[in-house]
């Protein structure tokens, strides 16, 4: 007897414990707490036997339900959690999916959730507007799906290919598992109770199935009606059971029972009736489709898209209408008045006027029509996307360059056509063959404007992607339409268009560094042993001649400063990537931009820093490392050499600019491929900074007074000398702090190993264009500058010193150890003579001992001390105009004494 039944009589308690079996506790079990016994109605109502399959299984259902809730509400932090707890989950089912197989529900949630990643990935706008935790989320939970995914390709790719079975088969096959794991659990009278009480509701009685079955023809649901006649052709003998006592339930159940499918003729039978279930299914989706649609025709319900009515696509002509060139330009103005406003569909229109240049050319309308739509073709596709910010999609980017090759093919086929911005409408002539067809419209404007998109496109693009490499190829074809557009210009248009024209392929022109014309130069032709193609190609016009043809015409013919003044810059640039220093140095030095640079636009000023980075950096490779260094200070001082030219925006300085400022910065970005690199560019600095600052500061190292050459190399010897423990150096700064200090003792060999090995070499000097070259040139000027470093420091120490010594310690040839030292004495910087006789270097007793040095140091110190002191003093007794009151001769002026028998004031700035 249960537990919880106190009332009753002592005989019914026997006869029920009678009946009951006793429950025996197990050995391992907690002695002081009771099991929880149920009486029989509610075991039959509550207890539920499952298997292991269909608690993990429920397990993964429940998480999948989460992560689709998440989904739907954008919680990209949630679907990480709950995904991570998913692939545990999956993990502890290993056994059973090793059995049983994978299930499609499980397949289908990756495909999902993967397929959602991608889009909020694409979804630039989106990313945005996410916080910072979702975002962090999105681009780790992209990787670990896609990771995780790699397992399952050939299951997601069956799934991708017919979802809809994939549904119905998962339906199917959990219906089966759970008949499958009751049926295993049956009790002693061969049915469970779970198997018993859901037949039990599947089954309805004979009124209900009735019911149900009019419902069903109501709505008209074939499937539904196709199972009941199931249950009537099965369960003819269950309509005389259920009139009879509800006690007889065995035997209800084992009649249920009997229905499962035994044989493979009834499995046959169902898989077929499933087939045709799903496809009456998609009959019936398509059918509602097509009356919505028919509706909609019928012009009751009027399709809107974000609380604004589509403007109504104007029809094309009637059936008998006459096409002729005043119908097809009313046409074209109908469609042109939808042009702008809100809720025009853009892609619509474009495929109207795609459709109306075709009706033009099958009723043979004439060039001059044809040319005028396709005009405006051009002008709806650079219309398509209302935001300046957004750039072309692919599809529409390779319309426009098809359409203007077109336009082009148009206007070279037919000179007689003449376009121009100064045509008015009034004046066109788009159809009298006898006189010149005259349309209104710039080609020139439409191409400027296609420049503009591809520039945008880059930036826009990620440019470690393969889909960079594929837009890049797109420039080809970019640089093949300015030049056709060049061309025709230069037979009609103005000369500011062709200015305009020329501006554009110099742009196209300035950046590429032309290697057929350096092989040239190398290698000079020997005769016909190379092919026709690459004579065919070795005959094409340099870029240098191209550059310079380009660039005289604009400075002899250009009216406005600005086109001259980005001539000019590029020149120069390209001048300078060629390693013709001394012409890119004279025209720079000749146009005197540096001195109203500041007052041009934000681009040019751009384009004027990446032309004085690119001077630099030529001036080194010459080995000028003076010049190199006064052509990169103003950049590489500011700290801001990447915001300078225009490879990106600093975090710093994001802060100080508001979201419309940003924007505009970022239009103004250059794209990757025309980026300098910036690690190259510091280490050049650098370098030449090593080079210039390092014997100056042997020179000068007793000097208070000295002033510091670059402070940003003076930053980072402070730098290296600040760390406690110095190891070998590995970025590109420790290299070159490591190679100053052994410059400064002398040392060119250490300097050297520094400098240039496999690692500098991969950083640094592998991307110069004759990278040999520069490298011998590094060691020439470290030996040399190692050389005067050398006698700047040891030079009280020797009385003497033999050229010869000095030239195989440095490995330098004797004449050059002579030019060097003869350079060092006439300036005044090395206090000796040369003995030729004796090939030997005479040092002259004159400059200070480190002692004297030091007592020097000391006395300018304590002068100074004094001084503050003063001062002090005088502020707190009264200050009378700079003078301070003595007592012998009254008021005095405040001087320092001179260097002897006093202190001197200093008069500028000393180092630290």
């Amino acid at each position: 007897m249960s537990r919880f039944f106190t009332t009753g009589s002592d005989s019914e308690s026997e006869s029920s414990l009678s009946g009951e079996e006793l429950v025996t506790k197990p050995v391992w079990g907690n002695y002081g707490k009771q099991p929880l016994l149920l009486s029989e109605d509610e075991e039959d109502t509550k207890r539920v036997v499952r298997s292991a399959k269909d608690k993990r299984f429920e397990e993964l259902t429940n998480l999948i339900r989460t992560i689709r809730n998440a989904m739907k509400i954008r919680d990209v932090t949630k679907c990480l959690e709950e995904f991570e707890l998913l692939g545990k989950a999956y993990g502890k089912a290993k056994s059973i999916v090793d059995k049983e197989g994978v299930p499609r529900f499980y397949i289908r949630i990756l495909a999902d959730l993967e397929d959602y990643l991608n889009e909020l990935w694409e979804d630039k706008e989106g990313k945005k507007k996410m916080n910072k935790n979702n975002a962090k989320a999105l681009s780790t939970l992209r990787q670990k799906i896609r990771k995780y995914n790699r397992d399952f390709e050939s299951h997601i790719t069956n799934y991708k290919q017919n979802p809809e079975q994939s549904a119905d088969e998962d339906a199917e096959k959990n219906e089966e598992d759970s008949e499958g794991s009751s049926d295993e659990d049956e009790d002693e009278d061969g049915v469970s109770a779970a198997a018993f009480l859901k037949k039990k509701s599947e089954a309805p009685s004979g009124e209900s199935r009735k019911f149900l079955k009019k419902m069903e023809d109501d709505d008209e649901d074939s499937e539904d009606s196709e199972d009941d006649e199931d249950w009537d052709t099965g369960s003819t003998s269950s309509d005389s059971d259920s009139e009879e006592e509800e006690g007889k339930q065995t035997v209800l159940a084992s009649r249920f029972l009997k229905k499962a499918p035994t044989t493979e003729e009834d499995k046959k039978a169902a898989e077929k009736k499933r087939e045709d279930k799903a496809k009456k299914k998609h009959d019936r989706k398509s059918k509602r489709l097509d009356e919505e649609e028919e509706d909609n025709e019928g012009g009751e319900w009027e399709r809107v898209r974000g609380g604004v009515p589509l403007v109504k696509k104007p029809k094309m002509f009637a059936k008998g209408t006459e096409i002729t060139h005043a119908v097809v330009i009313k046409k074209l103005n109908e469609i042109l008045q939808a042009r702008g406003k809100k809720g025009t569909d853009r892609a619509a229109q474009i495929e109207l006027l795609q459709l109306l240049v075709q009706i033009a050319s099958e009723n043979n309308l004439g060039e001059g029509v044809i040319v005028k739509i396709k005009f405006n073709i051009i002008a709806s596709l650079y219309d398509y996307n209302p935001n300046l910010a957004t750039y072309m999609k692919p599809e529409m980017w390779q319309k426009c360059l098809d359409c203007i090759n077109e336009l082009m093919d148009i206007l070279f086929a037919n000179p007689n056509i003449f376009v121009g911005e100064n045509i008015l409408e009034e004046s066109e002539n788009l159809h009298n063959v006898d006189q010149p067809l005259r349309v209104r419209g710039c080609i020139l404007t439409l191409v400027e404007r296609m420049d503009e998109e591809f520039t945008k496109i880059m930036q826009n693009t990620d440019p470690h992607s393969q889909e960079y490499v594929e837009h890049l190829k797109d420039e080809a074809q970019v640089c093949a339409i300015i030049e056709r557009v060049q061309r025709y210009l230069e037979e009609k248009g103005t000369t500011e268009e062709v200015c305009r024209v020329y501006l554009r392929r110099i742009l196209h022109t300035y950046y590429k560094f032309d290697y057929k014309a350096h092989q040239r130069q190398l290698t000079p032709p020997e005769g016909s042993s190379k092919s026709e193609q690459d004579q065919a190609e070795n005959e094409g016009e340099d870029s240098a001649v191209l550059m310079e043809r380009l660039c005289k015409y604009i400075y002899a013919k250009d009216r406005t400063d600005r086109i001259r003044t980005c001539a000019i810059l590029c020149h120069i640039y390209h001048h300078a990537l060629d390693s013709r220093w001394y012409q890119a140095r004279d025209l720079m030095l000749m146009s005197h931009l540096q001195d109203n640079i500041q007052h041009a636009d934000p681009p040019v000023q751009i384009l004027y820093n990446r032309t004085m980075v690119q001077l630099g950096i030529c001036a080194f490779r010459q080995g000028l490392t003076k010049d190199a260094h006064s052509a990169l200070l103003d950049i590489q001082s500011s700290g801001r050499a990447k915001e300078l030219l225009g490879q990106g925006l600093l975090l710093r300085s994001l802060q100080e600019r508001n979201q419309e400022q940003e924007k505009v910065e970022r239009r103004r970005q250059v794209p990757f491929h025309l980026h300098i690199n910036l690690e190259l560019l510091e280490c050049v600095y650098l370098v030449s900074a090593m080079l210039l600052e390092i014997p100056y500061m042997a020179a000068h190292e007793s000097d208070a007074r000295r002033r510091m050459i670059s402070k940003q190399f003076h930053h980072q010897l402070r730098v290296g000398e600040r760390q406690p423990l110095l190891g070998p150096p590995e970025s590109m700064r420790e290299h070159v702090v490591a190679a100053s200090k052994a410059m400064k003792m002398g040392d060119w060999k250490t300097c050297h190993s520094f400098i240039i090995n496999e690692k500098m070499n991969g950083k640094v000097w592998d991307l110069f264009p004759e990278a040999d070259k520069v490298r011998t040139m590094l060691v020439r000027k470290i030996q040399e500058e190692s050389l005067r470093t050398y006698l700047f420091t040891y030079s009280s120490v020797y009385d003497s010193i033999s050229m010869e010594t000095l030239s195989d310690m440095f490995e330098l040839d004797p004449p050059t150890v002579h030019s060097i030292i003869s350079k060092m004495i006439i300036n005044e910087e090395l206090m000796a003579s040369l003995d030729q006789p004796t090939q030997t270097v005479v040092m002259h007793r004159t400059e200070p001992t480190a002692q004297q040095n030091l007592a020097l140091q000391l006395a300018e110190k304590l002068g100074s001390l004094v001084e503050n002191n003063e001062r002090v003093f005088d502020h707190k007794q009264g200050t009378y105009g700079g003078y301070f009151r003595d007592q012998k001769d009254g008021y005095r002026k405040n001087e320092g004494y001179m260097r002897r028998g006093g202190y001197r004031q200093q008069q500028s700035q000393t180092a630290y």
